[in-house]
């Protein structure tokens, strides 16, 4: 069975992006053993000089080094992945970790509002994209859970059939994606290496 991990995207204590990772989690354990990150849980960046992860970070990157895909699920504010999701990204491409690194990753949003964070899926697209990240986020994939406050029941689950019903064609592609992102996979080593070299200061 694949190995996934699902990032919720922000750190507030009660959630919408939360339940949906929640909800995926439980409605495709039959798909893949998903394990959560909060991003809460990790420290405000700071650039050490020696380079030197936290514990948390380090434990979360190898993770993600050893999972055959991740999820993530993220707000909107300002037009933008919120600063906690940012901040988490921040630690896992710097130093030693570079996870990501063509990493199957399918993004995910819920928002309070009617465009479901669509603006925040597209700038979070690109950030997995970046130099140092080098994620492979699966094209023509976006789910976008709008008035999000009222996607859910008493149960947890969604109340929109419809949702419910991309969202399993999207998981069961996803599953799809990663079997094929692994026969992709010559230029992974170079690509990492590439991430490592990489440095904003020589721009």
């Amino acid at each position: 069975m694949k190995k996934l991990i699902a990032i919720v995207g922000n750190n507030a204590d009660k959630s919408t992006n939360r339940q949906l990772i929640q909800y995926i989690t439980n409605r495709y354990a039959d798909l893949a053993n998903i394990e959560i990150m909060e991003v809460k849980e990790f420290p405000m960046f700071n650039k050490p000089v020696d380079m030197t992860l936290p514990e948390n970070v380090s434990e979360w990157a190898e993770k993600i080094e050893q999972s055959d895909g991740v999820i993530i699920s993220t707000p909107e504010y300002d037009h933008a992945p919120p600063a906690a999701l940012t901040n988490a990204l921040a630690w896992l491409t710097y130093g030693s970790a570079y996870p990501f690194v063509s990493k199957p990753v399918l993004i995910t949003g819920a928002s309070y509002g009617t465009l479901g964070s669509s603006r925040a899926q597209t700038q979070l697209r690109q950030m997995m994209r970046a130099p140092e990240t080098r994620a492979n986020v699966m094209p023509g994939s976006e789910f976008l859970l709008n008035h999000s406050l009222q996607a859910f029941d008493d149960d947890g689950e969604l109340v929109d059939k419809e949702k419910e019903e991309l969202l399993d064609a999207l998981m069961n592609d996803f599953m799809i994606y990663i079997d094929v992102n692994a026969q992709l996979l010559e230029a992974q080593e170079a690509n990492r290496q590439a991430a490592i070299q990489h440095s904003w200061d020589e721009e």
